[in-house]
Formats: structure tokens, sequence, C-alpha cells
């Protein structure tokens, strides 16, 4: 039997879709669990107060929880870099690893390095969030050399509301960025329930789709040396990458 792989996700509390997608996921890995710890997130704005909720030692108070159950690695399953700067991420990982000894990654870090092999420049960038945080994320993107000015955002500052998204609305996104130009998508936000629509916007429209929920458990499931070809129906990310 193959080597079991404990995944150790650190989920924002007011998140409904990352644990039964992230489940989906890796439902076809019989050697791979996947284990969850939340810490209090409920509103995405920039106010001090809602930039707040990611103070790191917060973060690594449930990262070192997920440690107690000795997972090969933990995976921040969020965004909030994309409007607090990527370098937030990384000093995370890098202090998740000091505290737990665990190797780290990040839906967006993970999203960056899609990016890179996949060769993209001209990012579609989905969300529900508000305008200003969406202008945040675009003009971070835009400091790495991606142009993610061709955008759908909602207007949603209540993070439980972004589950509540139906599928209409994320195939109207999706398609209204892709007329626009983009030669790729993301999905760009943890607790949008999006990750298992992805095949089908890939297929319909021609471009690699990558969804957040998707991004960091690829890049653990890699690191770890698990074949994620294995998975299927779940995007190119996955099959190509």
């Amino acid at each position: 039997m193959s080597k079991r792989i404990r995944l150790g996700i650190l989920t924002p509390s007011s998140n409904t879709s990352l644990e039964p997608l992230t489940q989906r996921l890796v439902a076809g890995l019989p050697e791979v669990s996947v284990h969850f710890a939340r810490f209090s997130v409920t509103r995405i704005a920039l106010s001090p107060d809602a930039l707040g909720q990611f103070q790191r030692e917060r973060i690594l108070d449930a990262a070192r929880l997920l440690a107690d159950a000795h997972v090969d690695m933990i995976g921040w399953s969020g965004t909030s870099a994309g409007w607090l700067g990527f370098d937030q991420d990384e000093a995370l990982c890098e202090a998740i690893t000091q505290a737990t000894g665990v190797p780290a990654s990040t839906s967006v870090l993970a999203l960056n390095r899609a990016l890179a092999a996949f060769g993209i420049e001209r990012l579609g960038l989905v969300s529900p969030y508000l305008a200003d945080v969406q202008q945040r994320i675009v003009a971070n993107y835009a400091r790495i050399g991606i142009d993610a000015s061709v955008e759908s955002h909602l207007g949603i500052e209540e993070n439980f509301a972004f589950a509540l998204v139906d599928e209409a609305t994320l195939d109207r996104q999706v398609a209204d960025v892709v007329a626009a130009g983009a030669r790729a998508v993301t999905t760009f936000c943890t607790n949008l329930y999006a990750a298992h629509r992805v095949a089908h916007w890939e297929a319909q429209h021609g471009v690699p789709v990558l969804d957040t929920v998707t991004t960091v458990v690829w890049d653990m499931l890699r690191r770890s040396g698990v074949d994620t070809r294995r998975i299927d129906g779940w995007g190119r990310l996955l099959q190509e990458l």
C-alpha cells in the first residue's frame, strides 16, 4: 500500500465551500486524507479590523493544531495575499515551517506557480469581492507582470455569503472575462463553490481555469509525491502540470 499522505488545510471560520470541495477533489486518492483547522474570518474588506483577521499569530495557532495530526504539509486555503501582498504568504509559509517543522503552501502562491508554468500574462480575475479589494488584487498582479485588469467582481463583503453565489452567476462571470480577452481565468476565493465547475468552463471556453481551492491542493499533492493526473474531471491544472 502507498504511504499515507495527510494534508492539513487552514480554513476561514465562515467558509462552507472549501472543505466539501477539497474532500471531493481527493476522493479518488485512497492514500490521501485532508484535515482542517479554522481561524476566525467573517468579512473581506480593506478596513483595519478586516485586515486584522489575518494576523500571523492567529493563523499559526491553527497551524500548530494541524501539526498535532502529523500532517505532511500545511496549506492556507485562502486568498488574502491577493490584497495583502504575495510576500505575506511567503512569510507565512516560512513562519508555519519554523513553528511546526511542516512545509507549507497557500492558494495564491500555488496559483502563481501555475500561472508561471502555463505562461499566462493576461489573467481573468473572477471574485465575489468589493471593488477596492479587487483593484488591490489587480495591482499586486501587475507588480509581477500579470495583467489581471480583465475582471469580474460581485461587491460582497460577508465571507459566508460568498458560498451562496450560484452557478449561473459564476458561469456569467467566467464567460465575461474570457470574452474580454483573458488567456486564463482564476476563480479567486476559496468560499466560491466553483472548483467542480472548472472542467466545464475549460471545455466551453478553451482556456485554463485555476480555482483557488484546487491550486493549494495541487501544490501540496505534487510536493508530497502524489501524481495529480490520477484526479480526473477537475481541470487541466491537475492533468497537465
